[in-house]
């Protein structure tokens, strides 16, 4: 059978189970099986396929029939230009998100100290470290799976830019964080001209030492009850423990929000995504935990995508 017969079947087989883009994952999922590009598709589509490749398509089409998610069959997810590998175990990342990672680099200066919470795959902190220089990278999530993802990105994106500060970076938490200077009393006051990137396993703030420029979150935010709403992709293959957000979706904010406060300098600034409906409710919570400067970021589709906010000095 040829790249175009064996795409076009496989188009049809998603269309016929539903799935709403089955014209880009047909395509996406051939390139990915045969090794190939869309241009290939479309100079070289008389071209046989391999039986083993077209044995092996036809059981990804099959898959991705049942819902499961197109970047659990490939496997990575592009993500502000970088390639992230991803698995059941991890959200996977989404255009939205980099609305957040956008505004945090407005904000972002060489040499500063981040800490992402409910970091995941790591795409928002590990796409921060790339696109800046000499800055400390801490990443915390409650899941060690999770972390085992993150990790895997991180060598793989960050290996080259941060050598000697990767290997075994998913920890428990214990001791300093790398870039931390040893020699004075402030565990927050990273060394000069230094970056490097660490993951700790730590429920929110639990493990979580020192101080920094910029808090990232994107935290788990819906509500219990709409969980069982969601696309079957979501709701069935990403964890649930990464969506769930309690009975009004703001179980998380709450938390963040009044624990950041010991972790960030003053002056220092929490950005935080939203549901689109969440604005007014997180915003409320920043300012009354004494955040200054608030301000909503909606996305390209018109939404409040993010809030953020300054630490006061007091």
């Amino acid at each position: 059978m040829t790249y175009g017969e064996l795409y076009r079947q496989g188009k049809e087989m998603l269309a016929g189970a539903g799935i709403g883009e089955a014209e880009l994952d047909a395509r996406l999922l051939l390139e990915f099986v045969c090794k190939t590009t869309r241009n290939d598709l479309l100079v070289h589509g008389d071209r046989t396929v391999e039986p083993e490749k077209e044995a092996d398509y036809r059981e990804k089409i099959c898959r991705r029939m049942s819902r499961i998610p197109l970047q659990h069959l490939t496997g990575v997810q592009e993500f502000m230009g970088l390639e992230f590998a991803v698995d059941e175990n991890v959200l996977i990342p989404r255009q939205d998100t980099e609305i957040l990672v956008e505004e945090v680099l407005r904000n972002l200066h060489d040499g500063m100290r981040v800490l992402d919470m409910c970091t995941g795959s790591g795409c928002i902190l590990i796409s921060l470290l790339h696109y800046s220089n000499h800055c400390l990278g801490v990443g915390a999530d409650i899941s060690e799976k999770a972390l085992a993802c993150a990790e895997k990105n991180a060598v793989r994106l960050l290996g080259g830019k941060y050598p000697g500060t990767l290997s075994g970076a998913a920890c428990p938490g214990e001791g300093k964080c790398p870039g931390e200077n040893r020699e004075t009393d402030n565990p927050g006051e990273p060394e000069e001209g230094f970056g490097g990137f660490r993951l700790i396993h730590s429920d929110l703030f639990e493990h979580v030492t020192g101080k920094f420029d910029i808090i990232v979150s994107n935290p788990p935010y819906i509500r219990s009850g709409e969980i069982a709403d969601l696309m079957p992709e979501v709701r069935e293959h990403e964890p649930v423990a990464a969506l769930d957000g309690g009975e009004d979706g703001l179980d998380y904010y709450r938390r963040i929000v009044q624990e950041s406060r010991a972790h960030l300098y003053g002056g220092g600034k929490l950005f935080l995504e939203i549901g689109y409906d969440q604005a007014d409710a997180v915003r409320d919570l920043l300012e009354k935990a004494g955040y200054l400067e608030t301000e909503v970021v909606k996305d390209y589709a018109g939404l409040c995508r993010v809030v953020h906010g300054v630490r006061n000095f007091e």
